[in-house]
């Protein structure tokens, strides 16, 4: 059954294989974007949108639902970073980080139960990290946005599980995008073989848990965290 899908961030990476599987099975599918739409996008519905502004949200929202219909499910994916040591990140490096990465999937996530709540259905997936359960130097801002992702997604789950809306998130390991193919090789090699697979993730493979957790064969599962990260948290809690 064809359902509207919304994904933020949709304009490249994780996000943009995600709404490409869900077109790929014949849903209707929007992109929320900051910067440029993707290239071969007609089979997408494009929607500029900045996930720091109620306001942005709220016009992307009306302008899906007016296009494709009311959002069954939604991919909170869209995020930053801003990567420092601690000593050298003041509280705008932190908190800019941490609006843009939980404050804003909360936000995304407020606006679609609305319709969700009606339809007696509906499906939320958080893109989180491993680094949310593990921790990284570097990213303290970003660690937290992702851990509190986690707090979010399963209080969401407790609160809406009554009228059938899962609320479940996906935790990557490092992944094959355009930003990390900006790494150094021999920085990109070693984090490649911290993994216990060996390799990176590819793109397609997030999107193949994220649209998993969005099938009626998830039905019974929410608040789960899903690690699709070639086992590098493994113990994480």
């Amino acid at each position: 059954m064809s359902r509207v899908v919304l994904v933020t961030g949709g304009n490249r990476g994780i996000g943009l294989a995600c709404a490409r599987a869900f077109a790929a099975q014949g849903d209707r599918v929007a992109i929320t974007h900051r910067g440029e739409p993707p290239a071969d996008a007609a089979d997408l519905l494009c929607v500029r949108c900045d996930v720091t502004d109620s306001d942005a949200i709220d016009a992307a929202f009306t302008l899906v639902e007016e296009q494709l219909g009311p959002v069954e499910v939604l991919v909170s994916n869209a995020g930053m970073t801003a990567d420092m040591l601690v000593l050298r990140m003041d509280a705008e490096d932190f908190t800019s980080v941490l609006d843009a990465n939980l404050t804003g999937g909360f936000r995304v996530a407020k606006r679609a139960v609305r319709s969700m709540m009606r339809a007696r259905f509906g499906r939320i997936i958080f893109i989180g990290s491993v680094v949310g359960s593990t921790g990284q130097a570097g990213q303290a801002n970003y660690a937290a946005s992702k851990a509190g992702l986690i707090g979010l997604a399963r209080s969401l789950a407790r609160e809406f599980a009554s009228r059938a809306i899962t609320v479940n998130l996906v935790a990557p390991g490092p992944v094959e995008t355009d930003m990390f193919a900006a790494v150094a090789d021999e920085t990109r090699a070693a984090i490649a073989e911290a993994v216990p697979l060996g390799r990176l993730a590819a793109p397609e493979e997030i999107a193949a848990a994220v649209t998993f957790l969005a099938s009626d064969a998830a039905g019974y599962i929410t608040g789960a965290v899903l690690p699709v990260d070639g086992g590098l948290g493994m113990g994480a809690t």
